[in-house]
């Protein structure tokens, strides 16, 4: 391999750090659509092993942007020394950064074609490399139990009229139209830039790659201003709920002398809104630090609480499973109704590997938990609907609002308003919050439900079907929101919410025809 050149390597590392500037906290949306044209630029004539190279130059710089709050996880809760966990940090960042060095390589070694130049150029960066970047964040979300954070598409979750096509093709299809139009840009700099002009040889192909996209962008705006204006106008059945951010400090809340404290600052937070009559009243994740059916004097705090003020409560708890003579701890949500009693119960399905339990621990043995808690948990089974006065209600738990693939279960099987509960103290003032918060925006837009989140330290909010944000708390301050939401119509599923992941596994077949390709044609 040839000597990476110092222009080279400097473009790559303006594309990372271009991208990271896109996603919150930075929230600078607009970057990303020409984030990856210093890549494209650096990449130019160069072969599939330099674009291996300066992709993983740049996912790495993009990684570490967005994932650099794994340190304070591991260093305050996990208490491993500062350079031991900014190397890990910087491992998980140098694995996530992998992707796009393989994309790099894939998208030149897939468009290769010296019989056919003009048509290879076309189909490599019109169709390739939006198909490809889609299959491979793809698979980065289901590889080794799967990390999608910080998808390309999340970049864009305040650009509404861009999003609304998530509801067929996941946030997938978001990415793929900002990789495409990254890809048109590219050539039009190209021609006036490197090729100085349209006179050096044909334009057809580019011409045509242009149009493609200028084409798609526009059916994809269209479609989301037209699907905005008939959501506002689609008059749903409204709930009223409420989120309930206690913020109680980390350090703290699995500490015996502070759970009754830790109750009680949740019920004065809530008396603060029973006056609105809410339908219904989130406290987040673990609010009740303790066993909560197990604990009778816990227990009691809460249900007579509920009892006395009658109204309907769910609230985050560890539980225990008896499976023949073991007892297996789980992550779970309960739902209280007015009169005290337990009416469902959620145990957490996809669990957070290093924090709720230690995947490969055969192997792993050495490796301790990452966060504080009471044990090693065990996963849920079911997609668990849960019936309100007015409506049904599916629930999801901190990490696992992230997967689109899991939220559209509970409202295939019949969730008409989703809510998440979630205790994102561990990432302390970090981007880490303001990016998992983003992430919700999809998943409503997705399944077209409206989401309630209730978070220990924020951020807790409202986000309409649309994607809308209509509330938002600061964090680390002790919050009681309220806010009217709407119901979905049972039965009135979103292609996505159908049909799932179709669009990433056609851009999965899009890259294998290329492949078929590749191996077949000189």
């Amino acid at each position: 391999m040839r000597r990476l050149s110092l222009k080279n390597l400097s473009l790559a590392g303006l594309c990372g750090i271009l991208l990271f500037l896109s996603f919150p906290k930075y929230d600078l949306s607009l970057l990303a659509w020409f984030a990856l044209i210093p890549y494209f630029l650096a990449v130019k004539d160069r072969p599939a092993t330099e674009a291996f190279w300066l992709g993983w130059l740049a996912g790495g710089i993009y990684f570490l942007g967005t994932v650099n709050w794994v340190t304070i996880t591991m260093e305050k809760y996990g208490k491993l020394p500062a350079m031991a966990s900014f190397f890990l940090m910087l491992l998980l960042a140098v694995y996530l950064g992998l992707y796009f060095g393989i994309f790099g390589f894939l998208l030149k070694y897939l468009s290769t074609q010296p019989a056919k130049p003009q048509l290879g150029h076309l189909l490599s960066l019109a169709i390739l490399a939006p198909s490809l970047w889609v299959t491979l964040e793809f698979l980065k979300s289901h590889f080794l139990t799967g990390f999608p954070w910080m998808l390309l598409g999340y970049s864009q979750y305040r650009t509404l009229p861009m999003i609304q096509i998530a509801d067929i093709t996941s946030v997938y299809g978001v990415s793929f139209m900002i990789v495409m139009v990254n890809a048109a840009l590219y050539l039009i700099i190209r021609r006036i830039w490197t090729d100085r002009g349209f006179k050096t040889r044909p334009i057809t192909a580019d011409l045509a790659a242009i149009g493609i996209t200028a084409f798609l962008v526009l059916l994809s705006l269209g479609y989301g201003y037209w699907r905005l204006a008939r959501l506002s106008d689609d008059h749903r059945s409204i709930i009223k709920v409420a989120a309930i951010q206690g913020n109680i400090p980390q350090d703290i809340k699995w500490d015996e002398r502070y759970r009754k404290t830790t109750i009680e600052t949740y019920q004065r937070l809530t008396l603060k809104i029973l006056p609105d009559h809410p339908d219904l009243v989130l406290w987040p994740e673990s609010a009740a630090p303790f066993l909560f059916e197990s604990d009778q004097a816990g227990r009691q705090q809460i249900t007579s609480f509920v009892k006395d003020q009658n109204f309907n409560l769910l609230f985050g708890s560890p539980s225990v499973k008896l499976l023949g003579l073991q007892l297996l701890l789980q992550n779970s949500a309960y739902f209280l109704s007015g009169q005290g009693s337990i009416q469902n119960r959620y145990d957490k399905i996809h669990l957070v590997p290093f924090g709720e339990y230690v995947p490969l621990s055969s192997i792993l043995s050495f490796v301790n938990k990452l966060v504080e808690g009471i044990g090693d948990f065990t996963p849920g089974e079911a997609y668990t609907v849960m019936d309100l006065p007015k409506g049904k209600m599916g629930t999801v738990i901190c990490f696992e609002v992230i997967f689109p693939e899991l939220v559209r279960e509970f409202v295939k099987n019949g969730a008409q308003l989703m809510t998440t509960i979630t205790n994102d103290s561990w990432f302390g003032h970090s981007s880490a919050a303001y990016q998992h918060f983003s992430m919700v925006v999809f998943r409503a837009v997705e399944n077209r439900v409206a989401f309630a989140r209730a978070a220990n330290t924020g951020i807790s909010g409202f986000i309409e079907p649309t994607g809308q944000i209509t509330q938002q708390s600061l964090l680390f301050v002790e919050a009681a929101l309220i806010s009217e939401l709407p119901l979905s119509s049972p039965g009135d599923l979103t292609f996505y919410t159908r049909w799932g992941d179709i669009f990433a596994y056609l851009c999965g077949i899009i890259v294998f025809v290329f492949w078929l390709r590749r191996r077949t044609i000189p």
